[in-house]
Parts: structure tokens; sequence; C-alpha cells
């Protein structure tokens, strides 16, 4: 038999605004770095059949995947000092879950269908 217990938080009023500061950075990171993948996406697809033979191909550059988005996180802490209060661990995770929903928005539902869902 599995025993579960469950808490309710009762932050006081300070740690609230905290939190929900803390949770707009997030937000905003995660916004930005999902915005980053889908303007490769969009600046880099073009079907070879579909694409006019006299056309502008803009300079290519890699792909934002998992590794080269984490490794941003550094220069993120040095140009926004108040990323630096989040935890490592927790603007990676961010980063994961980019990673899964542009996966999701390729890969598509059981019909095909492509979605995404921005937060904010």
């Amino acid at each position: 038999m599995k025993t579960s217990y469950q808490y309710r938080l009762r932050p006081t009023k300070l740690q609230a605004i905290e939190i929900d500061r803390c949770l707009s950075m997030l937000c905003a990171q995660y916004n930005y770095l999902l915005a980053d993948r889908f303007n490769w996406y969009e600046q880099n697809r073009c079907s070879v059949n579909a694409c006019p033979l006299v056309c502008y191909l803009p300079e290519l550059r890699d792909n934002p995947d998992y590794y080269t988005q984490k490794k941003t996180l550094p220069q993120l802490k040095k140009t926004h000092p108040w990323y630096a209060e989040i935890y490592s661990q927790v603007l990676q995770d961010a980063v994961k879950r980019v990673k899964v929903t542009f996966d999701r928005f390729l890969k598509g539902d059981v019909s095909g269908k492509r979605s995404v869902r921005f937060v904010g």
C-alpha cells in the first residue's frame, strides 16, 4: 500500500512576489528560445522542388538544438544579471521543455496536425 501526502504552500506576500518574478523570467526565456527555433525553422525550410531556381537563399545558420541553447545560459546570466537568481537546473529544464515542445511540433499529433502553445 502506498501512502501519499499533500501539502498546501502558503507563501507570504513577499514570497509570492518573488515566485511570480521568477516565473515571468522563465516564461520570457522559454518564449525567446522557442521563437529562436521557429525563426530557424521558417528561414531554413524550403523543399527543393518548391523553391524556384532563381531565388535568394539566406545564409543558413546552425540548428538551435538543446545543447547549443543550453550553452547560451552562462552568457545569459552575464548579460542579464537578474537571471543569476534562478538556479541553473531550472533554466536547463526550460531549455529541455523547449526541445520537447519543438519536437512535438515537428512530429505533429496522430492526425498530422501541428500545433504549438506559447506560454505567457
